[in-house]
């Protein structure tokens, strides 16, 4: 599956210097790739754990076209917190992005706002998530095993 940014859209929007400076944990002099995965992949996990609450999660942004720059761009302003939260002080204007997007995920979760087309989960949001069993029927019950 892929998912909403790469490590390259987390690059682009950051800065390889910077990139740099906030991964490098042993001076090499280069983007720790995997400093950058746990970042984006945290920041995917809270976007998902927040969407999930009301629809299908993750959304499919290939389908989902119309959404693929909103959930990009939610992503973004959480990775780029997670990665900043390495080498606190966090900037200013890193946390107010990212404050907005945690109010924005809040609302979608909460039903005030919405995301258009994307597969709303059934049922009664409010009674949690609905599970349906599938597969064959049993084939111990208990009114068949009362003499085992």
């Amino acid at each position: 599956r892929m998912g909403y940014v790469t490590n390259a859209d987390i690059e682009e929007r950051i800065g390889t210097a910077v990139l740099v400076e906030l991964t490098d944990d042993d001076q090499t002099g280069q983007v720790d790739a995997d400093k950058v995965d746990e970042a984006r992949l945290g920041a995917e996990g809270e976007v998902n754990g927040a969407l999930g609450r009301r629809y299908a999660v993750p959304v499919d942004v290939g389908v989902h076209t119309e959404l693929a720059g909103l959930l990009k761009s939610i992503t973004l302003d959480v990775a780029e917190y997670r990665l900043y939260g390495r080498r606190p002080p966090v900037p200013a204007d890193v946390k107010t992005k990212r404050d907005g997007a945690l109010r924005w995920l809040e609302s979608v979760a909460e039903g005030r706002a919405v995301l258009p087309a994307a597969s709303v989960l059934p049922g009664p949001v409010t009674e949690g998530i609905i599970g349906a069993a599938v597969g064959a029927e049993r084939v111990l019950k208990r009114n068949t095993m009362e003499d085992l």
